[in-house]
């Protein structure tokens, strides 16, 4: 068996296989229903914003959030609990993300250079995997990277990863603000005509 232990978090496998934005069973009729957030204490199921203020107050957990219809992370959330190093990082409403799953390769398109390592799919820069589960599946396959949180690493991380603009959504849409709007044109009716001159000075 190999070091799983020292290179991957007990939680992440499940959380990386886990089905997010289902309804609540148990609060299916309330409006912040959908199951968009994961507990690394318990790593079990996903659950809704109401399943935590009653059952998950005082635990670890990270809200999943989706951006054309896969699912991502907050950078700020993972980037406590898991190192990110090697993973291409997106800004998104002004919120830097991460994807969590390998997304499907458009057809077609430039050339680029540079590919996740794993799937092929083209980087934005000189990173080596395009999500969670491909740098996963790096870890098992070459053992030269992990997950082991390293501040140094993620800052690095952080500053080189440059992003793209998607639209970001979840389920209840509580953290996500318009942007603020910018302010009206002045009228010119407003405006003084010409410059103010002194009154000059005679002797």
């Amino acid at each position: 068996m190999w070091q799983d232990t020292m290179l991957v978090p007990p939680w992440l496998e499940r959380l990386l296989t886990t089905a997010f934005f289902n309804v609540c069973r148990t609060h299916g009729d309330a409006a912040r229903s959908e199951c968009n957030m994961y507990c690394l204490d318990c790593n079990s199921d996903a659950f809704c914003f109401y399943c935590r203020s009653s059952k998950h107050r005082e635990h670890q957990v990270i809200q999943i959030r989706r951006s054309s219809y896969h699912d991502v992370v907050r950078v700020s959330e993972i980037q406590k609990v898991l190192d990110i190093s090697g993973v291409q990082t997106y800004v998104i409403n002004s919120a830097r993300v991460l994807f969590l799953n390998e997304r499907p390769q458009p057809k077609g398109g430039k050339a680029v250079s540079h590919v996740c390592e794993i799937c092929g799919r083209s980087l934005l820069d000189t990173f080596r995997f395009c999500s969670l589960g491909c740098k996963l599946v790096g870890i098992k396959r070459n053992g030269n990277a992990n997950f082991t949180l390293e501040e140094s690493k993620n800052e690095a991380a952080m500053q080189r990863g440059e992003g793209i603009s998607e639209e970001l959504r979840e389920g209840s849409q509580q953290d996500i603000y318009p942007p603020t709007p910018p302010p009206p044109p002045t009228s010119n009716s407003r405006r003084r005509k010409g410059i103010p001159q002194r009154a000059p000075f005679w002797s």
